[in-house]
């Protein structure tokens, strides 16, 4: 039996893996009738963690994606920080804490006061695209984000996080994030994230 992730509401790994976009070496692990859990088991026993984050960015919700981003962030700090990196952090928080429009219009503020070029810019996308629009607040007409824009935005926030500073440690650091994914994921009512969380 893999591990539990009720978090995820998809029953069949295979559901989440159809759109997570992972390696050509991640779909030999893949059993038909795997659950989520068995299946992120099989990608960290073959240390195929970039893959194991993918996936479950893709399997949680929204806001516990977006609050998993969060924690990564702050769990790899970038030793160099660009000026707005903890704007759009503390936005995507926000919109963690209180997912309203205000806040999720604030996190795209907050990251394209960073160029998007931090990994805290992607975590405040992240929360920008899970819902509403992402047109402009006064366009005439919504245009709804895609159905896995948040997920993308994760997962490259997570990537960007263990790349800097010392990209020679990075599979170390997937790692170390995919744990705390697990555990968000097998907390089914997550609380809102705090500072240092």
């Amino acid at each position: 039996m893999g591990t539990k992730l009720p978090a995820v509401t998809a029953r069949r790994a295979a559901d989440v893996a159809a759109v997570a976009e992972l390696s050509d070496e991640a779909a030999p692990l893949l059993e038909p009738d795997a659950t989520p859990g068995d299946f992120v088991d099989a990608l960290r026993g073959a240390s195929k963690f970039a893959d194991a984050d993918r996936f479950l960015a893709h399997g949680l919700g929204r806001r516990e994606a977006v609050w998993w981003a969060c924690v990564c962030c702050r769990l790899a700090p970038d030793p160099r920080p660009h000026p707005g990196a903890a704007a759009a952090l503390a936005a995507a928080e926000a919109w963690c804490r209180v997912p309203s429009e205000e806040n999720r219009r604030a996190a795209h503020e907050a990251a394209a006061a960073t160029q998007f070029g931090v990994a805290e810019a992607w975590a405040a996308l992240g929360a920008f695209w899970s819902g509403g629009s992402i047109a402009p607040a006064d366009a005439p007409q919504p245009v709804p984000p895609g159905p896995f824009l948040t997920a993308k935005a994760v997962s490259c926030a997570l990537t960007m996080c263990a790349v800097r500073h010392d990209p020679a440690v990075a599979n170390a650091k997937l790692l170390t994030f995919l744990e705390r994914g697990i555990a968000i994921a097998q907390t089914p009512a997550a609380p809102a994230p705090q500072a240092g969380a």
